[in-house]
């Protein structure tokens, strides 16, 4: 098996099981070894009191692109500890793109960027992710 059908195939299982991500009309439109891209279109039931994406949206969006990102390895990996820097609002109707990207994976640790941007490529937030594996695979494979 290759590391990009791997990686794909891992999506394919999480995203059937993912009721969040996919509940809050979240797709994937890239995946591959330690990268995802995620999309998802600002309702009107994401809005805060400022009339502007709440911010627990943005996180959620952003962590569920680390969680694919990290998962693409056929290990099973959650989340250690993360943090997000709000950069500009979001609007109504604005569909955000969160991008993950692996900075680094040794042994069961890896840390991820994700940057999230909304119109025409403005930088809405900016999350950093630190994963840790756990004992367990998505689908049954031999380990090398």
């Amino acid at each position: 098996m290759t590391p990009q059908t791997r990686a794909e195939k891992c999506a394919s299982l999480m995203i059937a099981k993912d009721a969040t991500s996919s509940g809050l009309g979240m797709r994937i439109t890239q995946i591959a070894p330690g990268c995802a891209t995620l999309q998802m279109a600002v309702r009107p039931d994401m809005l805060n009191g400022h009339s502007i994406c709440h911010g627990g949206y943005i996180f959620t969006l952003a962590d569920s692109a680390f969680a694919f990102a990290c998962n693409t390895y056929n290990q099973l990996t959650v989340a250690q500890q993360n943090q997000i820097t709000y950069v500009q609002s979001a609007q109504l109707g604005e569909v955000l793109v969160a991008t993950a990207t692996e900075t680094s994976r040794t042994g069961r640790s890896g840390t991820y960027s994700v940057t999230i941007a909304g119109q025409e490529g403005r930088k809405i937030a900016l999350f950093h992710g630190l994963s840790r594996t756990i004992k367990g695979q998505h689908f049954p494979e031999a380990t090398t």
